[in-house]
């Protein structure tokens, strides 16, 4: 069996994050999807990147993932290691883990190791309408909450910080995230895990003040306080809280991992599988984890159909899975695009039993959203009214 195409598709729904989906062919009519994510406005150079590495792949075994993942590394990355890079890598590796899978008539949790568990928690955002009520209130952050549980979930996760972003936040800033955090908790009430976002922007002297004060709502967790290129920080602020501390969504493979067990920076790692090097690099951080009691939480709000269907495929095999990212906003679309979409039932998703990593899309749906260009993003919060 070989690889005999690489097909690219630039997804871009009216209401919904730009995606880039890989279909990888071979000669025993068998294909594999896979997922790339990219900063916004890079969309067509990560395509790119993605067509010229799938070059390496044309005529050779699909069988032969992590001989293609290393030569990738050893000939590309030292010279451009990025975010673009590894995502393409990722997107790639997972469209050849599908085939694989469908190679052998079984999921790929399967060719891993075998299942753990037969179902999967997951986490949603605030969601819906809330009324009358200015969206920068902290009573219509409640309001959403509120929503978020009714449809399910029990958990959800948000960022309470006003924009614009910065490092050094003033106390006003601070009492209204402290504000919202009370709204959402006293929304939901005290059943409902909320787990709290802060986008690696606080200095730590800032992210320390604000969750003493959030202690007493008792937050699941603390995503990444501080800049993931200063682990330094984020080791003081977990010293210094009494939250479960997560850091891992912008760290790429092994080796960026490695620092942030050795320096003891976290309690629960969300490396992404569409950007951290794919299926099999994300199996061996977890195992990397587990020694050290470090808990996994997939991220997946960068990624979407194909990137939630690879994540619960590592999340099968691994002990140290605790809850997965649900891209909620993404969900009308996957209904369309996806052949077999992956539901959510009572805040979890039931074990896929389907070859590869379970999922498949619909081109012509696909082509219903058709590129258009980069957008603007807005530096304002998403929750943020617009002056």
């Amino acid at each position: 069996m070989k690889i005999t195409g690489v097909k690219t598709f630039v997804v871009q729904p009216e209401h919904a994050k730009t995606v880039l989906f890989v279909k990888l062919t071979t000669d025993a009519g068998l294909h594999g999807w896979g997922e790339v994510y990219t900063v916004t406005g890079r969309e067509t150079g990560l395509e790119r990147m993605v067509e010229e590495f799938g070059q390496y792949l044309l005529g050779r075994d699909p069988l032969h993932i992590k001989h293609f993942t290393n030569s990738l590394y050893r000939d590309v990355a030292i010279k451009r290691g990025s975010l673009d890079f590894y995502s393409a890598v990722s997107g790639l590796e997972i469209a050849l883990w599908d085939i694989v899978g469908k190679h052998f008539n079984t999921p790929v949790f399967n060719l891993l190791g075998g299942p753990c568990r037969g179902s999967f928690r997951v986490y949603g955002q605030p969601t819906g309408d809330a009324g009358d009520l200015p969206v920068g209130d902290p009573l219509a952050w409640g309001r959403r909450a509120a929503n978020t549980v009714r449809r399910g979930y029990s958990a959800l996760k948000f960022d309470p910080f006003p924009g614009p972003w910065q490092p050094h936040i003033d106390h006003a800033a601070e009492d209204l995230a402290v504000q919202r955090v009370a709204a959402i908790r006293e929304a939901v009430g005290p059943d409902v895990d909320i787990l709290i976002e802060v986008h690696r922007r606080l200095a730590p002297a800032n992210a320390i003040r604000v969750a003493r004060q959030i202690e007493r709502y008792r937050p699941y967790w603390f995503e990444e306080p501080t800049p993931a290129e200063n682990l330094d920080a984020t080791v003081d602020v977990r010293r210094k809280i009494q939250i479960p501390v997560v850091v891992g969504e912008a760290l790429y493979t092994k080796m960026e991992f490695r620092e942030a067990f050795e320096k003891q920076a976290a309690d629960i790692i969300n490396p992404d599988v569409c950007n951290v090097g794919g299926i099999l690099e994300f199996k061996e951080i977890a195992a990397m984890a587990e020694p050290y009691s470090v808990a996994v939480a997939p991220h997946g709000n960068n990624s979407t159909t194909v990137g939630l269907a690879a994540s619960l495929q590592v999340g099968a095999c691994i002990p140290n899975f605790l809850i997965m990212e649900y891209p909620v906003s993404w969900e009308p679309i996957a209904e369309e695009i996806a052949t077999n979409p992956l539901r959510v039932k009572n805040g979890t998703i039931s074990l896929p039993t389907e070859p590869g990593i379970g999922i498949d899309l619909d081109e012509g749906a696909l082509a219903k959203y058709p590129y258009r260009g980069a957008r603007r993003r807005s530096l304002l919060h998403p929750f943020e009214e617009r002056p």
